[in-house]
């Protein structure tokens, strides 16, 4: 995003026609003429302040070129706490000559946010736009290098330093298809965004590593569901993804939609978190702008919210879109207090996640049902012997297969054997074992049916989807499926 002239693409991507632009324009003068000139009632008076109350982050996009203007500046430091470079990280701008690189206007950018202690964000590593001519004359395992060179090189400079990266930017096509966008990048084989991810996670271990596009807010859009499901298939095959960025453009060809709240959640019950990151409204709207963060609120793994600019005059939009919270005077905007009121009125303390409460009570005995199966975890053939990987059976009152939940989060049959994790990667055994307190011996319990590892952070997993007889229990990422639920019938 940010780019200084709109390529046909982006009118088609986000309806920026001329009527359109027109109409937004008019709106954004009624909007000039609502806005609130006093400071909103708030126990917080700026957005990054309102937002840290609920354990959140509210950024901004910043533009390299624009850090010698005093107001934008001012506005910038005083407001937000979490920056992304608008287009200087981007690979154009880092990577203008296969294998020289150049960061001195995205080190600008990252220096001027550590130095007033706000965080970054890392935009984009892997996109089909804005590559430099070189990029784009490459096909095939020869651009496939090229890609993963260029995580390396530019997470390498980074590393340790970035917050979160949008790792694959824009990669699934518009429309009803729900499928990859052809590109350079699709061509040279499906696997490439898993590439993109893997590359990163080996490139820079801290980083948040995330997955970004435009509309995917609309839950009931094709676009959506395919972004959902490359999600849900790489946590269920341990891909390294950790979060999902929701760019939230909202204009009349994307408007929002009640349904954004279920977005959220829907990523988020996958496990990963979920990232506003481009946000503009078009027309200013202060209800939108107040719904979109009150949705985010709602969710606990919606980690932060980043507006696309800082005013009006600094939109990728132009001014007259009247699409972000500070108009081209830098004065806030009816807009800036609906989001500041909404922050500041977020429960400081909400309940925590659905997905990962505990919610088994210690001394609960009975069976462990799974959701999928009908059948219950049981130890082969009632053995005793340390090491023995557990199944599914059909379920009976037999002591194989009553199970005790423990303050110490154990979950123990005979009662002296544990439910123990033979390892803390995708596919180690769940197995039985003498209790000797270890942390591979210990579960959470939660009210989404989940049974999770307090080691590994990996869920009781019935193999391959198993359902029958003898099908073996794993520890795997936590994605979902009713494989990974189970109900504890008391015996």
């Amino acid at each position: 995003m940010g780019l200084k002239a709109l390529p046909s693409s982006a009118y088609e991507r986000f309806g920026v026609l001329r009527g359109i632009v027109g109409a937004v324009g008019a709106l954004g003068i009624v909007g000039a003429a609502l806005m609130v000139s006093v400071p909103a009632d708030a126990a917080e008076s700026t957005l990054a302040a309102a937002a840290q109350q609920s354990g959140r982050y509210f950024g901004t996009a910043i533009a390299a070129g624009k850090l010698g203007d005093q107001q934008y500046t001012t506005i910038a430091n005083r407001e937000f706490d979490m920056i992304t470079a608008e287009n200087e990280m981007k690979i154009d701008a880092t990577e203008p000559n296969r294998g020289q690189f150049n960061f001195s206007a995205g080190d600008r950018i990252y220096n001027w946010a550590v130095q007033n202690g706000k965080r970054v964000r890392g935009h984009t590593l892997a996109w089909h736009n804005q590559q430099p001519g070189w990029m784009q004359s490459l096909s095939g395992g020869n651009l496939r290098q090229a890609m993963i060179d260029h995580i390396n090189g530019v997470m390498g400079h980074y590393r340790g330093k970035i917050y979160a990266w949008d790792v694959v930017n824009e990669a699934y096509a518009d429309g009803n298809s729900g499928g990859r966008r052809d590109s350079n990048l699709q061509r040279t084989g499906n696997d490439w965004i898993e590439v993109a991810f893997r590359t990163a996670a080996a490139a820079d271990p801290s980083a948040k590593l995330c997955y970004n596009d435009y509309n995917i807010d609309n839950w009931s859009w094709a676009k959506t569901q395919g972004v959902y499901n490359m999600v849900r298939d790489f946590k269920q095959r341990g891909v390294p993804i950790h979060c999902v960025g929701l760019q939230s453009h909202f204009n009349s060809n994307s408007p929002y939609n009640s349904n954004y709240r279920t977005t959220i959640q829907s990523f988020a019950a996958l496990g990963v978190d979920v990232q506003i990151t481009e946000l503009d409204i078009q027309g200013g709207s202060a209800t939108t702008y107040a719904n979109v963060v009150n949705d985010c609120l709602a969710v606990p793994r919606c980690t932060g919210i980043t507006v696309w600019g800082v005013r009006d005059s600094d939109s990728w939009l132009g001014a007259g879109a009247s699409a972000l919270l500070f108009d081209g005077n830098g004065n806030k905007k009816a807009a800036y207090n609906s989001v500041l009121n909404a922050l500041n009125n977020a429960d400081p303390d909400p309940d925590p996640d659905p997905t990962t409460t505990p919610t088994q009570t210690p001394g609960t005995v009975g069976q462990i049902r799974g959701v999928a199966s009908g059948r219950c975890v049981d130890v082969p053939n009632a053995s005793t012997a340390d090491g023995t990987q557990l199944q599914l059976w059909d379920c009976h009152s037999n002591s194989n297969q009553q199970w005790s939940y423990t303050s110490a989060q154990e979950i123990r049959v005979y009662g002296n054997k544990c439910l123990d994790a033979a390892g803390s990667g995708n596919g180690a055994r769940v197995q039985i074992y003498s209790c000797w307190g270890g942390n591979n011996q210990k579960w959470r319990v939660n009210s989404d049916g989940s049974i999770v590892g307090v080691q590994s952070n990996l869920c009781l997993d019935a193999v391959n989807n198993g359902t029958g007889n003898g099908t073996q229990l794993q520890i795997y990422s936590c994605w979902g499926g009713d494989n990974q639920k189970w109900s504890w019938n008391r015996g």
